[in-house]
């Protein structure tokens, strides 16, 4: 498969593999934990194991999304990696505690509804947490560190853009050149500006959406806003800004909010902040 083909559809191959990975990650810590208690000789029901591990892997699970909406609002910067440690520590508590309680009550419904009246409590809960933080503080930084690594290879295969240095023959226009340089698994070639139909913000990175294809920038969404606002984009949302000549129909909500769509059939969010601007420049 291609990468545009992935790339294509990519928020579902991103789900498989998450759940591929919680899968074989659950039947891994089972068997272990069936080789252990057999290795002790003591007689068990088969069904404990399988209900604490699946009910751990599957909170855990459903709290990844937690976790991605933290690095989204404190992306890791390379410049203040020591701030940013300490904030992804704390987020590491409220990603624990998430962890924690969706385990910890999953169990005590599942318990309670067997068929011998089992019952599953915790007499000390503080201290049981704080067994339960150590593991998920070491899974928080594994699964934040995947996470990075994994775009760091799309990007990669995707290929990134970067400003083009000026020629001297060539003429700048609002201070920069009107082309993106694009290096691609060893190749390099030219984006033109008005070629882009919208950008996005990413983590440290903004993400360039010409056509089907998209560009990561390492750029910040504000110094890219003022690059490009002399030819002819427009912010219109804290994580979005559009070409103007590629804004088809605007689309607005009772709330203020509202929605701008592309010719590609593309929607992008449009804030109360910035939908007068948008509506005064594209008339």
């Amino acid at each position: 498969m291609i990468i545009d083909q992935y790339l294509a559809k990519r928020r579902y191959w991103e789900f498989a593999l998450v759940m591929l990975v919680v899968l074989v990650s659950f039947s891994s810590n089972l068997g272990t934990e069936l080789i252990e208690r057999g290795r002790l000789g003591v007689d068990f029901d088969s069904r404990e194991p399988f209900v604490l591990e699946a009910t751990s892997h599957i909170a855990m699970a459903l709290s990844i999304p937690l976790l991605l909406w933290f690095d989204k609002l404190w992306p890791v910067r390379a410049e203040n990696w020591v701030r940013s440690g300490l904030i992804h520590i704390a987020c590491s508590v409220v990603f624990s505690l998430a962890h924690v309680s969706m385990m910890y009550w999953a169990r005590v419904v599942t318990f309670g509804m067997s068929a011998d009246g089992g019952r599953y409590r915790w007499d000390n809960w503080l201290g049981e947490f704080g067994y339960e933080y150590l593991k998920d503080f070491r899974t928080y930084f594994l699964i934040l560190a995947l996470v990075y690594l994994y775009r760091f290879v799309i990007r990669r295969l995707q290929g990134e853009a970067g400003f083009l240095t000026e020629a001297k023959d060539e003429v700048a226009v609002g201070g920069i050149s009107d082309r993106f340089l694009v290096k691609k698994l060893g190749r390099e070639f030219l984006v033109r500006i008005d070629e882009i139909d919208w950008i996005e913000s990413c983590g440290n990175y903004v993400n360039l959406h010409v056509g089907r294809r998209v560009y990561p920038l390492r750029e910040t969404m504000t110094r890219i806003d003022e690059r490009l606002l002399p030819l002819g984009f427009q912010r219109v949302h804290r994580s979005a800004i559009v070409n103007l000549d590629r804004v088809a129909e605007i689309v607005a909500f009772d709330s203020g909010d509202g929605q701008a769509k592309l010719h590609t059939d593309v929607v992008v969010p449009v804030s109360r902040r910035f939908r007068q601007e948008l509506r005064e420049r594209l008339s």
